[in-house]
């Protein structure tokens, strides 16, 4: 049997150990905290680089490269001609620029969203090409000449034609997109023709509707392409434009 003394000293030695754990007690759990707030910033991390619109709006804003671009376009030029537009896989695409699909998600969202930019793409490479084929050209005979050798070019040796083949869909609705953005275009790119046509007809021209009559003509021929003559639609133009010249066709009177 203990004596009193030692149960005593058992007594007072209890609460000293109590004491002593208490502020060790919460040691354990810090650990397990930093892990969890570690575990919640990684988990945070990964979504924020998961997010399917993050890294496209960031990518487009400020670091995208025109030449990977241009490279994807003329990929999917290729593919549409091989396959139809109905038919192109991003993957092929991609097989064709030699990129990744990584690579390709950059710059768009969806087959859709490249499509949609393909085609602003033709758009703006036509106005650009014939705008540069344009700018040498000051006498306005040898510009508005030049505009129709241009377009007959075009015509010629363009893929347009094939587009219209494979993919007529979407070849009718750049069509569309095109019509009057081309009117409205032709107008200043033939400005200076203009100018000179009313001074020497003391009258003004119904500039939209020579344009529109123009561009009419030139997607006409993609519809029902005239084989025969190569010149013919050029001249078609010119017969045109000196009609209305002569006979007062298209004019207001000033």
């Amino acid at each position: 049997m203990k004596s009193p003394k030692t149960m005593a000293v058992a007594e007072l030695a209890q609460p000293r150990v109590v004491a002593d754990a208490e502020p060790v007690a919460p040691a354990p759990t810090k650990p397990k905290a930093k892990a969890k707030s570690t575990s919640m910033a990684e988990s945070g991390s990964v979504l924020a680089v998961s997010a399917p619109s993050a890294k496209p709006v960031r990518r487009r804003g400020n670091r995208r490269s025109e030449q990977t671009v241009d490279n994807i376009f003329e990929a999917t030029e290729q593919v549409i001609l091989k396959s139809g537009a109905d038919r192109i896989s991003i993957l092929e695409v991609c097989n064709a620029a030699s990129i990744s699909r990584g690579t390709f998600y950059r710059y768009f969202a969806s087959q859709e969203e490249l499509l949609s930019a393909f085609s602003k793409h033709k758009r703006e490479r036509f106005h650009k090409s014939l705008a540069e084929a344009l700018a040498p050209c000051t006498d306005p005979d040898q510009r508005f000449a030049t505009m129709l050798t241009y377009l007959n070019n075009y015509l010629d040796i363009g893929s347009s034609r094939r587009l219209l083949l494979v993919a007529p869909e979407f070849a009718l609705n750049f069509f569309k997109r095109i019509f009057h953005d081309a009117v409205v275009r032709f107008q200043d790119l033939l400005a200076p023709v203009f100018d000179a046509w009313d001074d020497s007809l003391d009258a003004k021209l119904d500039r939209e509707l020579v344009c529109e009559l123009m561009v009419r003509l030139v997607l006409s021929d993609h519809l029902v392409a005239d084989g025969s003559d190569r010149l013919a639609m050029p001249r078609r133009i010119m017969r045109l434009v000196e009609t209305l010249r002569r006979g007062g066709g298209g004019l207001a009177r000033r």
